[in-house]
This record gives structure tokens, C-alpha cells and sequence, in this order.
């Protein structure tokens, strides 16, 4: 039996000697990593970028490109053990994304950028924090304030004769009051 290929599918031809065709296998043909599509070169079984640079993702190969070079790439990635070079890969591209925006400082620049904005950011905390303690404490004198005063109006002075007279005719008040009280109760 013999298998043509055609543009649209595969075609079965049997010899005279099997009387039984045999199914046609599929072609494969494996699609070729985005590093070998955009270096124009076929991409062989082993390929070294193939784990890396996924065919739907070309953009990262071609940043990671730009900045280092292909052969460079390829030649770190042989450098390295297989554990360690997706986290190559990545930080390579990280640091290609980073030179492409900032020729001149890379990743050291948005590190330093960051750091100067925590540091703004740990000024204001501590100014922020002052305050609330400066205002707690502006409440905590307000309150004592607050308190001496109504302590004063409840505790008459002991000099003041005008207390002692209210005082007295609050008390006959009482007297002549509770005594009504007290009949319409036995009644």
C-alpha cells in the first residue's frame, strides 16, 4: 500500500498485494517556537527556546531579542540548569520590557522610582500618626477640662452663704411636700 499526500488530505492506494488499506497517519508537523519563527530557522526537536517562547506569544521573544540577542539568550539558557531557566527567561524579559522604557537605568530605575515612593509614602504615615496622637491628646486635656468643671459646679464653694440658703429653702420645700405626700398614701 502506498500513501499520497495531496494539498487537502491524504489519499489511500492500494497494492495488489494487501487487499486492505491501511489508515492514513496524520502529518506532524509541529509548530515552530516564536524564537525559531522570528530567527527565520527550522525549529528542531530539542530546541533549547522552544520551552520558553510559546508560538502564540512572539512579543516575548522579540523583546528578550532586542536587549540581548538571540545567541546570548541561547547561550545563558545552556549555562543553566533546566530548573532555573524559566525564571531566567522571565527575568530576562522583565529586564528587556524595562530597557526598552528606560534606556539608561533599566529595572534600576523602576526599583529606584519604588523606593522613592515608599519612602514619601512612610513620611506621610508618620506625619499622619503624629497627628493622631496630637489630637488625641488635645481631647484627652478638652475631657479633663470638661470634667474639673462640671466637679466644680456639683461641690458648692464652702464660703458661698447665698448655697446655704438655696440649700435650706430647698429643704423645707421638701419637708412641707413630703408631708402631703405621706397623707395621700395612708388615705
Amino acid at each position: 500500500m502506498e500513501l499520497c499526500y495531496s494539498d487537502s488530505a491524504f489519499t489511500t492506494i492500494t497494492s495488489p498485494s494487501s487487499p486492505f488499506p491501511l489508515p492514513p497517519t496524520p502529518p506532524t508537523v509541529a509548530s515552530p517556537c516564536a524564537a525559531c519563527k522570528i530567527l527565520r530557522r527550522r525549529c528542531v526537536e530539542k530546541c533549547v527556546l522552544a520551552p520558553y517562547f510559546p508560538p502564540n506569544d512572539p512579543l516575548k521573544f522579540t523583546t528578550a531579542h532586542r536587549v540581548f540577542g538571540a545567541s546570548n539568550i541561547i547561550k545563558f539558557l545552556h549555562e543553566l540548569p533546566e530548573a532555573q531557566r524559566a525564571d531566567a527567561v522571565s527575568s530576562m524579559v522583565y529586564e528587556a520590557n524595562a530597557r526598552l522604557r528606560d534606556p539608561v537605568y533599566g529595572s534600576a530605575g523602576a526599583i529606584s522610582q519604588l523606593q522613592n515612593q515608599v519612602n514619601e509614602l512612610q513620611q506621610q504615615l508618620a506625619m499622619a500618626q503624629a497627628e493622631i496622637v496630637n489630637m488625641q491628646s488635645q481631647q484627652a486635656n478638652l475631657m479633663a477640662l470638661i470634667c474639673m468643671e462640671k466637679w466644680q459646679n456639683i461641690i458648692p464653694h464652702q464660703h458661698d452663704h447665698s448655697y446655704d440658703n438655696d440649700c435650706q429653702t430647698n429643704m423645707s420645700f421638701l419637708d412641707d411636700n413630703l408631708g402631703s405626700l405621706w397623707e395621700h398614701i395612708s388615705i
